[in-house]
């Protein structure tokens, strides 16, 4: 039986320059190198914070207003993080005062709504929600499908946001929150699409635009593609499993209101 030849350095060099996935990495004996191991200790270290990370509510809410908007607050019934990460169920409920808060909001009714959760990684959302918007609001304005209400949820998990939408009468509710991080992304920002929220929905009814972040999928495109889903789930009256993203994947800077092709 013939032995495979083992693949060369420049192939292994070649597949690294694809991939933040660890390969090649060697070894000293039969450990990792120290520089692999290191490097690896660093990456656990960075995602483990980043799930611990304060959510910065103030300065989204600051962002937000720099945008022209006027977000709300209100919180899940997890209040600490301990009982955030060991209740699931608790970040799928608001706390009374907030469901008050809403209910006396006076909103009823609207097209879009959007909500801000700190999920799983506090640190995507702190860096990347404010960025996105600024990319999202003109092509959903373009669209017709301004927000009429925007929310800051803290402790939330992606189904919060079917009790939140579900009181404010949400036609299309976009729910952008901290995915949970990983080895080579301890920052990436997901953004969920539900159309005609309410309590009891599952997953396969929504929508998602995973991987946003400076390595992974850029503010522009995440921003194309979450309002196509906008517009055509609208369109359709649908959203998960029954609306495949046809957008084909692409953008182009003409397409994005106000921005030429030096934008980036």
């Amino acid at each position: 039986m013939t032995t495979p030849p083992a693949p060369s350095s420049d192939s292994l060099a070649d597949l690294r320059e694809l991939t933040p996935a660890r390969v090649g990495l060697g070894r000293a004996g039969v450990s990792l190198p120290t520089e692999a191991l290191l490097a690896f200790t660093l990456d656990h270290a960075r995602a483990r914070d980043a799930v611990h990370a304060a959510f910065d509510a103030a300065a989204i809410a600051a962002g937000l207003a720099g945008l022209g908007l006027a977000p709300r607050e209100v919180s899940s019934q997890a209040h600490i993080r301990r009982d955030y990460l060991r209740r699931p169920d608790l970040g799928r409920m608001l706390d009374p005062a907030s469901r008050r808060s809403l209910e006396a909001s006076g909103i009823t009714s609207c097209r879009c709504a959007i909500v801000i959760g700190d999920g799983l990684s506090p640190t995507a959302v702190n860096v990347h929600a404010v960025e996105l918007l600024r990319h999202l609001l003109p092509l959903l304005a373009a669209d017709r499908a301004e927000p009429g209400a925007v929310i800051i949820a803290s402790g939330a998990r992606v189904a919060l946001g079917d009790e939140i939408g579900a009181i404010i009468g949400a036609r299309m509710l976009v729910m952008l929150i901290g995915e949970r991080p990983g080895l080579s992304a301890p920052d990436s920002l997901g953004a969920y699409l539900t159309f005609a929220p309410r309590i009891g929905l599952t997953d396969a009814e929504r929508n998602c635009v995973s991987n946003i972040h400076h390595a992974g999928l850029s503010y522009a495109e995440a921003a194309f593609r979450i309002a196509w889903l906008v517009r055509e789930g609208l369109a359709r009256q649908i959203t998960g499993v029954a609306l495949k993203d046809e957008s084909g994947g692409g953008w182009s800077q003409n397409a994005l209101p106000g921005c030429g092709k030096s934008a980036t």
